[in-house]
């Protein structure tokens, strides 16, 4: 690929010139000095991150990442005077796909496609049990299992409300209680002050979960209190990448296809402990159309 030769000619002059953008089909971007494609993986050298990455290539929004390189080799006059403006500008609703924008201020939102139609579709929270128990948040510190046994989380029947028919679905998270962040900060908030508290990167703070599915229940993991009193869980948690938008959001994207089957979103704490409340959702790509999906305006 003609561009792809271009930005490795430029690597060597990476110092001297700005980084290069990977523009995603969901609007945001990774800043690179390089990447390479192959087969249906991107492979990037992230320039806020200074480290290797990857992510679907069908995630990328090959047309728009060209066009934004051969409009910034020739910027006309009055783009300074532009950005500037614009950076005034409150920004709109993250847009997702061609003429579908989250349509809440916060929430967990999926973008699923049904039938070759983008669809986007809010994931309700699900509390789960401590083997059938009272619901207790972990978050919270209320659990409070034997010393030395396993208790199961989880979540009654067999199937999420909400099936994607996608097997890399975009989660796009903001909570109320979420401060506010700037689009497309570094997934591992590097400080150079040693002395400012650091933030948890986002790929710590939101985990998606296989869930494995027993009966008329799904499992999300065991939870443990060791003889020392602290708390500890297993589960089985996929590989994702995380990148801030403008106004909050958060996108949590697995950086693998999943297999049909039930997983969670979950939300952990500074700790390392889970959050008991979680959003349940399945891939099924055979599944009948979601209820109520919110879909691209027309034209």
């Amino acid at each position: 690929m003609t561009f792809a030769l271009a930005l490795l000619a430029l690597h060597s002059r990476a110092q001297q010139s700005p980084p290069h953008r990977l523009i995603l089909k969901d609007g945001s971007y990774q800043l690179v000095t390089k990447y390479e494609v192959k087969g249906d993986r991107v492979r990037y050298y992230s320039s806020e991150r200074e480290d290797w990455e990857e992510l679907p290539n069908s995630l990328v929004d090959w047309p728009a990442t060209e066009k934004y390189e051969s409009d910034r080799a020739t910027p006309p006059p009055e783009a300074a005077e532009l950005d500037k403006e614009l950076e005034h500008v409150e920004a709109p609703l993250p847009e997702v796909a061609p003429g579908l924008r989250i349509p809440e201020d916060t929430g967990v939102f999926l973008l699923d496609n049904f039938l070759g139609e983008p669809q986007l579709l809010e994931i309700n929270q699900t509390a789960g049990d401590i083997n059938r128990n009272t619901k207790v948040n972990i978050l919270k510190g209320t659990i409070n299992p034997v010393a030395g046994l396993k208790q199961t989380i989880e979540l009654p029947g067999a199937h999420a409300a909400i099936q994607s028919h996608v097997d890399v679905p975009a989660l796009y998270i903001k909570l109320e209680d979420t401060p506010p962040q700037p689009a497309n900060t570094s997934d591992s908030n590097k400080s150079s002050d040693p002395q400012k508290p650091q933030q948890p990167a986002p790929s710590d703070t939101f985990r998606i979960l296989h869930v494995e599915v027993k009966g008329n229940k799904r499992i999300v993991g065991d939870v443990k209190r060791q003889l020392t009193g602290k708390i500890s869980h297993e589960e089985h948690a996929i590989k994702t990448s995380a990148s801030r938008l403008n106004g909050g959001w958060l996108r949590v994207t697995p950086t693998e296809t999943l297999a049909p089957g039930e997983y969670a979103l979950v939300e952990m704490a500074d700790n390392g402990a889970m959050n008991l409340y979680v959003w349940d959702f399945g891939v099924n790509p055979k599944a009948p159309q979601n209820p109520n999906p919110w879909k691209p305006d027309a034209k």
